[in-house]
């Protein structure tokens, strides 16, 4: 017995490596795949400086979106008909088998959309493609003779699988491992946080390679002062509340999306849509990057109309695009809607309390971001290391937001019960 659970040690640690690899180089694959779309669609490179394509001329972003939301449909119908079903993370850690070949152009069809400038997240790409690996390595494992692991190792292998997809391309593995742990498997020990933070620190070192180790969103004033304790209790309770309402919505919208061919109509309908608002503003292109650094870095008051009508606007796209059928992520839109309902309330703050500088206002995107962003998920620890990692923050954020995410995860209650 004591011999068999070395032997199935030893397979888990050479899986945790072995999967960390993969999985990073995954991702590595999808972020090219998302560069040579931009530059092919809308002839632009996305960094934390340029983070959407301003640049592109308004009927270039009008005709990448529409076009992108017209392929993604025939695909996606395609699939639908053509295709065994596609099998989601949490089905996957139940048991099922997620169909390979249907999942890789499931996977790829995601991030060519977001490429496009479609209104969603791309993390859930990158979770997916994690957890197939895992499940591909799994079968490849037991014909070479490895140990079979235990039915709770082989769920943990998936879970994190996609928590290593998140963070081999947002370069964030502290977050890769609590999605992991806090959201997908919903337990903590020293077993499931030695794998999944293992194998999400090898797949953010694959990922690098072509990344590097740069924040994905840049910040105007990195020290946070406690002076802005006051504003934290009360932006962290209402974004809880507007959290837990985007995340009710979110979540409608996934359950009564359009199916077979309500897609071939509906998506590129929505796309059409997307690209007529981002003439006048590309900030709500993509998965929110745009609108999220234009509220992290721009300090003038007269901005307030400009983030109030992008935080409604991304809000609507966003459910809007889930609603027709299109598969993606919810963190990053999250992050966009709270960092401008922060920044509103923030230039508000300081109307109230004179004397305080510029920085708060950045600082008042942050804290709406994160408590938006742990409200809507239903994950503290996650959204308060995402933060940290993606802006790379220092020590004296943590105070902040830390309360940011108390506060907002049980006002977030209030809707959510």
């Amino acid at each position: 017995m004591l011999a068999k659970t070395k032997r199935q040690t030893i397979a888990l640690v050479i899986a945790t490596i072995v999967l960390g690899i993969i999985v990073g180089f995954s991702s590595l694959l999808l972020g090219q795949l998302l560069d040579i779309v931009e530059r092919l669609f809308l002839q632009f490179e996305e960094n934390a400086h340029i983070p959407v394509a301003t640049a592109a001329t308004p009927i270039n972003r009008l005709l990448s979106v529409t076009l992108g939301g017209i392929i993604v449909a025939l695909i996606w119908y395609a699939l639908q008909r053509y295709g065994k079903p596609t099998v989601s993370i949490n089905k996957a850690l139940q048991g099922e088998q997620m169909p390979f070949g249907v999942t890789i152009i499931h996977v790829m069809t995601q991030i060519f959309y977001v490429a496009t400038g479609g209104s969603i997240g791309r993390e859930l790409a990158p979770r997916e493609a994690g957890t197939l690996m895992a499940q591909t390595w799994q079968k490849f494992a037991g014909r070479i003779g490895l140990a079979t692991l235990s039915a709770d190792d082989q769920r943990l292998l998936l879970a994190a699988a996609a928590g290593a997809g998140f963070a081999g391309i947002y370069i964030a593995p502290i977050t890769g491992m609590l999605f992991a742990v806090e959201i997908l498997l919903k337990r903590v020990d020293i077993r499931t946080i030695s794998v999944s933070l293992s194998m999400s620190v090898i797949a953010m070192l694959v990922g690098s390679i072509t990344k590097g180790f740069v924040p994905y969103y840049l910040i105007a004033h990195k020290d946070f002062s406690i002076k802005m304790l006051p504003f934290v209790v009360v932006v962290a309770l209402m974004m809880g509340v507007l959290g837990g309402l985007f995340r009710r919505g979110f979540q409608w919208a996934g359950k009564h999306s359009a199916k077979s061919q309500q897609i071939l109509w509906q998506l590129p309908l929505v796309a059409l849509l997307t690209g007529i608002i981002a003439m006048k503003m590309p900030q709500i292109m993509g998965n929110g990057r745009g609108l999220a650094e234009f509220s992290f870095v721009n300090l003038d008051q007269n901005v307030v109309v400009f983030l109030l009508v992008g935080a409604a606007l991304k809000t609507i796209m966003t459910l809007l695009t889930i609603k027709v059928g299109v598969a993606g992520g919810t963190l990053t839109p999250s992050i966009a809607i709270g960092g401008a309902l922060g920044s509103i309330v923030g230039f508000a703050y300081m109307v109230i309390m004179p004397g305080l500088s510029m920085a708060t206002i950045a600082q008042a995107g942050v804290i709406g971001a994160v408590g938006f962003l742990a409200a809507s998920q239903q994950a503290p620890l996650m959204a308060l290391f995402m933060l940290f990692e993606v802006c790379h923050l220092d020590s004296s954020a943590l105070l902040p937001l830390g309360l940011t995410v108390a506060l907002a995860s049980v006002s977030s209650k209030l809707v959510l019960k």
